[in-house]
């Protein structure tokens, strides 16, 4: 039988966590407090480490630690003791860049799974072999300056027990394969060592010497210049292409993100993945432009597809962020059609809005009929303050874990 690819999505810490496993997600990948690339992210500690891990297996999905950092000697003792804390905690993988630390997890922590990280650059099938000997890695996340053409020819000649691994959405960095000095360089923060600021998402101008002060402008948008900020992947419509070319793993790329992020970009690829391994490429493709009008509904820059089908076109400078949805509340318990149901509010909307309840089975759209204050009772046509508890009725059954989101009121099209 045919093996099915991974949809493997990011987490942050718990919210997202829960968000990625409801809305389809096969695997998860995050990191603990230390030894990880998002030192900024929540992460999670051992003990949530442990939860998150059963709560992944419970519902049938794994779970991925990453410890992509580029360790020094001095880190090297923790390291090992945190990848042993983490095989206890039941991780099904380490997802490490260093071959040092690959060879020496492989020594001593030989029940933690070796996922080689994209940091570590791999280009070619005699790097992959080599770790896959030497280091015992199962899985090769590869750099994301491959084409599929080249991830075609690498799988050719590898053992098939090594599993590939590759990016398919989100944002991308300017340095190869994200191995950057630009934020040390800038602020003192590597991003190697898991605290990149991102300066390449600020806003940059010229300034011409002998005119201190006047900023001239490179190429803008009406959000401002971006002339270091790489487009963001997204390869949804080529998912038969990445499964011919041998891919395993599908990754979202995004543990800085939302949980509404992670819950609306698995949500559209789960429903991708399923309509073409389970009804057919005709039936993806025919649901493709309404699942490309999805992802838009979420905070992205423009998106291209990476090096896989060549040098990325265009090859530099982006937008910045854009969405032409906001996530406006959770519900926050089942509740039959017509039934109000208990939301707690994110973003202020009113009554008479149309908004969209995000389902695992999709989003449905719906008016705004009423809401009431549940602390009060008292019918309002709107509140203000995140995290206020309302009661309002839906036009067709809502569960606990749906997200609601309406027009983003400073969009501009």
């Amino acid at each position: 039988m045919e093996q099915r690819m991974e949809l493997l999505a990011p987490v942050g810490g718990m919210e997202q966590l829960k968000a990625a496993l409801r809305f389809g997600a096969d695997a998860v990948y995050g990191g603990m407090r230390r030894y990880g690339l998002r030192a900024f992210a929540g992460n999670f500690d051992l003990d949530e480490l442990k939860v998150a891990a059963d709560l992944a297996h419970r519902q049938g999905a794994k779970l991925y630690v990453t410890m992509n950092i580029l360790p020094t000697d001095e880190d090297l003792p923790g390291f090992v003791e945190a990848a042993k804390d983490a095989a206890q905690a039941g991780a099904d993988a380490a997802i490490v860049s260093d071959l040092g630390a690959c060879l020496l997890l492989h020594e001593r922590v030989p029940s933690l799974p070796i996922h080689v990280s994209t940091q570590a650059n791999v280009l070619n099938s005699v790097t992959a072999r080599h770790l896959h000997e030497a280091a015992g890695a199962e899985r090769i996340v590869l750099s994301r300056e491959l084409s599929l053409k080249d991830i075609a020819a690498m799988k050719k000649s590898l053992p098939p027990e090594l599993e590939l691994e590759a990016f398919v959405h989100g944002a991308m960095c300017v340095a190869y394969s994200g191995r950057c000095l630009l934020s040390a360089a800038l602020t003192g923060r590597s991003g190697n060592r898991g605290a990149c600021a991102q300066p390449c998402r600020w806003q940059y101008h010229l300034t011409e010497e002998k005119r201190p002060g006047e900023y001239l402008p490179v190429c803008e948008d009406d959000r401002g210049t971006y002339l270091y900020s790489a487009y963001d992947l997204c390869m949804l419509p080529y998912l038969p292409e990445l499964k011919q070319a041998g891919i395993r793993s599908l990754k979202i790329e995004g543990r800085m993100k939302t949980a509404y992020y992670v819950a609306s970009v698995v949500s559209v690829y789960r429903r991708a993945l399923d309509l073409l391994e389970l009804k057919g490429e005709a039936a993806y493709r025919q649901a493709l432009p309404s699942l490309l009008e999805e992802l838009q509904k979420v905070s992205h820059r423009a998106s291209n597809t990476g090096f896989y089908f060549g040098a990325p076109s265009p090859a530099a400078g982006a937008v910045g962020f854009c969405q032409t949805m906001e996530y406006v509340g959770d519900v926050m318990e089942d509740a039959p059609e017509g039934t109000p149901a208990l939301v707690k509010l994110k973003n202020r909307f009113f009554v008479g809005d149309p908004l969209e309840a995000l389902t695992p089975k999709g989003s449905f759209p719906f008016t705004v009929t009423a809401m009431t204050l549940e602390e009060t009772g008292e019918a309002v046509q709107t509140a203000s303050v995140a995290g206020t508890l309302l009661r309002m009725p839906f036009p067709f059954p809502v569960s606990r874990g749906d997200l609601l989101r309406g027009p983003n009121r400073n969009h501009q099209s």
